[in-house]
């Protein structure tokens, strides 16, 4: 009976301690697609186009499970706080105020919701991207 009980506890703590690699993996995996659509966009340098790069970093990186949202949403959380405090320096220019962060939020949550990234495409955006 000891032996069966001791069987079933480490079966569960192995499960669950495989669910945390796994979301940690996801997690890593998902904020590497985060950083590859920044730096997509920063090399596409294309107007109009941040909120497309916004929703397929999200979209990537919610499609790789629990752990990539969870990373794709704290990365998108991060840098809007981010952009709120550069705001005050450049308040006027495009692509900073409020409107423009609520645009990038809604961008955020439709590409981690599995929606069409494409959405947001600009027209003329090369292939590449």
């Amino acid at each position: 009976m000891k032996l069966f009980t001791g069987l079933i506890f480490c079966s569960l703590v192995l499960g669950v301690s495989s669910q945390w690699y796994s979301f940690i993996a996801e997690a890593a995996q998902g904020a590497w697609d985060m950083y590859r659509a920044y730096s997509d966009m920063i090399e596409a340098n294309y107007k109009n186009s941040d909120k497309y790069f916004h929703a397929r970093g999200n979209y990537d990186a919610a499609r790789r499970g629990p752990g990539g949202a969870w990373a794709a949403e704290v990365i998108s959380d991060a840098r809007e706080r981010s952009q709120r405090v550069t705001d005050l320096f450049k308040y006027g220019d495009s692509g900073h105020g409020v409107e423009d962060s609520k645009a990038d939020q809604a961008a955020n949550e439709w590409g981690r919701s599995g929606k069409d990234p494409n959405y947001f495409r600009p027209p003329g955006l090369p292939d590449k991207y």
